[in-house]
C-alpha cells in the first residue's frame, strides 16, 4: 500500500504541489550526484529523460509526457546487462515518475544507492539526507525507516 503522505492534494492526499516539486528536485539531485560518481554524467539519453521531469515541474510537460519518459527509461534498463547502469537508468525513470506519483522519489534515491558499491552506500545515503529541503525532510526520513 502506498504511503498516503505522498499522495498529492489534487488526488485527495496531503502533499502540496511545492512538496511534490521538492521531491522531484531532491530525487533528481540524488541521481545526478550518482551519475557523476559513476562517470555517466554526460549520458545524453538519461539527461534527456531527466529534462522531462524538470519540464513538468515548470508546467512545460504533462504528466503523460513524464510517464512516457519513465517508461522509456524502463525500456532502456531492460536492454542493459551492467547492474550499475541498470540501477541508475531505473533511478532516472523514477525521478520523472514523481510527476505521476510522488512516492517514486524514494525509489529514485534507492536505485541511485544501488548504483554505488556497497561500501559507499552509507555515505551516499547520508549525502542524500543532507540534501533534503525542510518541506519534505520529515516524510522522506520517516518513510525510509
Amino acid at each position: 500500500m502506498r504511503d498516503r503522505r505522498f499522495v498529492a492534494e489534487h488526488r485527495g492526499g496531503p502533499l502540496g504541489k511545492q512538496q511534490q516539486h521538492d521531491l522531484l528536485e531532491w530525487a533528481s539531485a540524488c541521481v545526478k550526484h550518482v551519475l557523476d560518481r559513476i562517470g555517466e554524467q554526460s549520458n545524453q539519453p538519461l539527461l534527456d529523460i531527466l529534462k522531462v521531469g524538470h519540464a513538468w515541474k515548470q508546467g512545460k510537460a504533462s504528466v503523460g509526457d513524464a510517464r512516457k519518459a519513465a517508461l522509456n527509461a524502463i525500456a532502456m534498463a531492460k536492454q542493459l546487462e551492467d547492474p550499475v547502469k541498470i540501477a541508475i537508468t531505473r533511478a532516472v525513470g523514477h525521478v520523472v515518475a514523481v510527476a505521476h506519483i510522488a512516492g517514486h522519489s524514494l525509489k529514485a534515491a534507492d536505485y541511485a544507492l544501488k548504483a554505488i558499491n556497497k561500501d559507499g552506500r552509507p555515505l551516499e545515503q547520508q549525502w542524500q539526507h543532507e540534501q533534503l529541503p525542510s518541506s519534505i525532510k520529515t516524510i522522506v526520513l520517516t518513510a525510509r525507516k
